[in-house]
């Protein structure tokens, strides 16, 4: 999460959606860069909503704007096999060792926590209880010029993201029919998505 006070603007750090590299090229131009423990770097719409944003407006006398990236859902869980099986290399007794990533989206639609990665989804990471978004600009993560153009016009500075935290590269097929059952399990991120401009 990143806060800029003279801008009254504050970013979002989705999970897996570009945050790593918003934060390392912005966090010199940032008032406050929350990066470490992750569940302050990854403060949630709602969690932000309930804590920091009455705080944030009572001491600067206006609410600020919140901005946030999201990934197209199916890259997104991409995107997480990729965080999860990169250092399973070295170790054959990895979790993730030898599994594909078909197995692991059947994983993630199962039921059962013992197989369930735990991930969340971005969904619920930007939107409220209800569906509804908590975010005042969500970003696709594929059209990240628009993004970058945003934060110029509001910061007033030309803008060039870094590349870190890319995963190693993976076979990331997936069977006709995990994929569908990906899009039915996923609906909310898709119809959330496709919502936006």
């Amino acid at each position: 999460m990143l806060i800029f006070w003279e801008q009254r603007l504050v970013f979002l750090a989705t999970p897996k959606a570009g945050s790593t590299a918003v934060e390392v090229s912005l966090e010199s131009l940032a008032s406050v860069s929350m990066q470490r423990p992750a569940p302050m770097k990854h403060m949630s719409a709602t969690e932000y909503h309930q804590v920091l944003a009455p705080f944030l407006a009572a001491k600067a006398g206006a609410p600020f704007t919140t901005v946030a990236l999201m990934r197209e859902p199916i890259g997104w869980l991409r995107s997480w096999y990729r965080f999860r099986t990169r250092d399973d290399i070295e170790d054959p007794d990895h979790p993730m060792a030898g599994k594909s990533f078909d197995a692991f989206a059947q994983d993630y639609i199962s039921a059962d926590p013992l197989r369930n990665p735990a991930i969340g989804s971005q969904s619920a990471h930007l939107c409220g209880p209800d569906g509804t978004p908590q975010v005042d600009r969500i970003f696709r993560y594929e059209e990240i010029d628009s993004f970058v153009h945003f934060l110029e016009d509001r910061l007033n500075c030309a803008i060039t993201l870094s590349r870190v935290n890319v995963p190693p590269a993976a076979d990331v097929a997936l069977k006709p029919e995990t994929e569908a059952a990906l899009k039915q399990a996923m609906m909310a991120d898709f119809k959330l998505y496709n919502s936006l401009a």
